[in-house]
Parts: structure tokens; C-alpha cells; sequence
């Protein structure tokens, strides 16, 4: 609901939910004897330690390439809001704050510095990275809930061997993950809206999502289907999803946010690839922003 209000008014209807996850290697960290890392520098040091040993296993991988994946990317897993960081906040654009320049340092850091990111990374997006994790040739990876169920077919090389839990967050902050998914609304200039209220009224009905879930893997956006004693039959995935979707945050809520995300992807890959310093790719991001915001 947060992703569909601006200014006290709701523009849409959420239909189906998704999340970034953090998937891990059930089977390499009970070899080893690791539990799942709850913050970052736990993944980093688990993931060298299992490196040593299975020197064919990347330790992390992600989605670096520059497109809106990464904005999410570096929105949550290991960046700004799992370190206390922020685009905007109340209004006023905060990009360019000494919590989120740490945050976009430690991401260029599992690549250069821990060694634990591949450099493939800055051109990856979902799916080369579920290839890889599902190829059995990576210990963690951020990545949506769809993967699941594909990683649990037959022929998968990581079947019974994956687990899933929330991101990790920097010591003494709190793990969030980037919100994902669609709503629906009513164009106002439809000639049959009430056709057009009936029908949206129908795809988010509790039925239409349970049948979305069982049939597509749509997560539901109605919270009573969590507890579907169905649903959880077919899929006891989706009740471990409860709690993360409840802490996802919604991309910054503005009118000119596709906008704002052209300026974020390209600074931000600038990073990562070393053209650009993070303090010098979000003073950019930052005076960019505000004359977006400036003009409305």
C-alpha cells in the first residue's frame, strides 16, 4: 500500500508481491559449519572461508549490470536501507549521505577488496545469476522468490540442497529488501470504468490470487492467504515469504521516479565499475535529483 500512496492518495491496487531473497547452499554450509549469515560481514567471511575449500564455488553473486535491477540491488542487500541510508526522506533527497558512500564502498569491496563477487557481476541480471547459483557454482545469491520453484524441479542441481532467508543488514541495522511485484489501476480516461473496477476487483480477489499462486507462483498481496491451509499444502515456501514481505520497502514514492532511476542506474554502475568513486558517483545523483524534484 505504501508503493500505491502518494500524498494521502491511493492510485492503485496491489495484485502480486515480490522481494529480494537471500539463497544459500544448505548442503556446503553444513559441511562446513555455517549457519546463515545475518549480516554482511558474516556472508563475507563465510563465503571466503567455504572459497578456500571449494575453490570452484563463487562465494556471492548478484545483479550488477545497469538496468533497474541494480537500483533494487543497491537499495537493500547490502546498501542503503540495510545500512540506515535513503534516497529520499520526508521530500528532501538524502542520496548522498556518508551511510549510503560506506554502503556503495562495501559493494565495490565483495567484488575487488573480499574477493567473494565475481566481476561478471556488473553486466548480470536475474537470470545468468540463477544459472549459475542453480548450476550449483555459487554459495549465496540475491535473487527474487521465483527462482524457488525452478531450483526444486527434478532435473535441478541444487534440489533439497537450498534454503532462503532475508537479506543481511550492517551491524545494529535492520534488513530490508526491495519491493517488487504489480498493481493495477483505472486508466482515467477509460471509456468502461466500471467494467474496468469489476475486473481489477476480480484479479485481486482472495480466489484469483490463490489460483495465481498454485498456477503461476504469483505471490499473493492478501495477507489471509499466508495462513491458506491449501495454499501452504502446495507450497510451504510461501509461508517462510510472510515475514520478509511485511519489512520490504517500496523504491522512492514520487511521480518522477523513472526518472530518478535514470539518474541512479547509471551513477551507480559508474561505481561499481571504477569510472567513477561512490562519493563521486552520488554528489552527482544527488544534485541531479534535487533539479528533478526542483522542477515539478
Amino acid at each position: 500500500m505504501q508503493a500505491v500512496t502518494y500524498e494521502g492518495g491511493i492510485y492503485a491496487i496491489p495484485w502480486y508481491i515480490d522481494a529480494g531473497l537471500l539463497y544459500y547452499r544448505t548442503d556446503l554450509l553444513d559441511k562446513y559449519g555455517f549457519a546463515p549469515p545475518k549480516t554482511w560481514q558474516e556472508l563475507v567471511k563465510t563465503a571466503r572461508s567455504i572459497m578456500e575449500k571449494e575453490p570452484q564455488v563463487y562465494g556471492f553473486i548478484w545483479q550488477g549490470k545497469q538496468y533497474e535491477g541494480l537500483v533494487c540491488n543497491v537499495l537493500e542487500f547490502e546498501y542503503f536501507w540495510s545500512n540506515g541510508g535513503d534516497v529520499l526522506r520526508n521530500g528532501k533527497v538524502v542520496i548522498n549521505s556518508p551511510e549510503n558512500v560506506e554502503a556503495l564502498q562495501f559493494m565495490i569491496d565483495l567484488i575487488r577488496k573480499y574477493k567473494v563477487t565475481p566481476p561478471l557481476v556488473v553486466t548480470a541480471i536475474e537470470e545468468p545469476t540463477r544459472h549459475i547459483f542453480g548450476s550449483g557454482r555459487a554459495l549465496f545469491m540475491r535473487n527474487w522468490p521465483y527462482a524457488w520453484n525452478i531450483f526444486q524441479r527434478e532435473d535441478s542441481a541444487v534440489r533439497g540442497k537450498i534454503g532462503v532467508s532475508r537479506l543481511p543488514s550492517f551491524p545494529g541495522k535492520s534488513s530490508a529488501s526491495t519491493l517488487g511485484g504489480w498493481q493495477l489501476g483505472i486508466n482515467r480516461y477509460s471509456k468502461t470504468p466500471r467494467a474496468a473496477e469489476r475486473f481489477v476487483k476480480f484479479l485481486t480477489s482472495p480466489e484469483s490470487q490463490k489460483t495465481l499462486a498454485l498456477t503461476i507462483g504469483y505471490k499473493p498481496t492478501r495477507k489471509s492467504l499466508y495462513r491458506d491451509a491449501d495454499l501452504i499444502a502446495q507450497q510451504p515456501f510461501i509461508a517462510s515469504l510472510y515475514d520478509i514481505f511485511m519489512t520490504a520497502r517500496p523504491r522512492p514514492v514520487t511521480p518522477y521516479y523513472m526518472l530518478i532511476t535514470q539518474v541512479m542506474q547509471p551513477e551507480f554502475s559508474a561505481a561499481l565499475s571504477g569510472i567513477k568513486t561512490p562519493e563521486d558517483a552520488l554528489k552527482t545523483a544527488q544534485i541531479q535529483i534535487e533539479r528533478i524534484l526542483g522542477a515539478e
